[in-house]
């Protein structure tokens, strides 16, 4: 059972690269171009943004599942550690979101709050 749950862990890596890699490089690009993109907040530039991070986001997230797979793949895991995972995993949202939107995107904060409070709530 336990090579299954690796084998999940190493498809949702690859996916999550693909994912990132393909989207951008076939999708974002040419998305960006175009010239009716909606203005949010006064320019086509933040709603590129939000759309890049968002985009890479989704990544980020499977890189988190694949972690708890791997984890779970272990019988003796503790929920502390599955807690840590979830709380690191919002830790690189609440990165890639801030540096992604310069601040200017309002869900750093909220994943800022999530990752420190799941790290917290396992580790109290």
């Amino acid at each position: 059972m336990e090579y299954y749950l690796y084998l999940a862990a190493l498809l949702l890596v690859a996916i999550s690269i693909v994912h990132s890699y393909l989207g951008e490089r076939y999708i974002l690009i040419r998305l960006f171009k175009r010239d009716n993109l909606p203005k949010l907040f006064g320019s086509t530039e933040f709603t590129a943004q939000t759309l890049r991070f968002a985009w890479h986001l989704t990544s980020v997230a499977w890189f988190g599942f694949a972690a708890i797979l791997v984890c779970l793949a272990n019988p003796a895991i503790e929920a502390k550690t599955i807690g840590q995972i979830i709380g690191i995993t919002f830790l690189a949202h609440f990165l890639i979101a801030l540096a992604g939107s310069r601040g200017r995107h309002l869900s750093w904060p909220v994943f800022l709050i999530i990752g420190i409070l799941a790290i917290y709530a396992t580790n109290t």
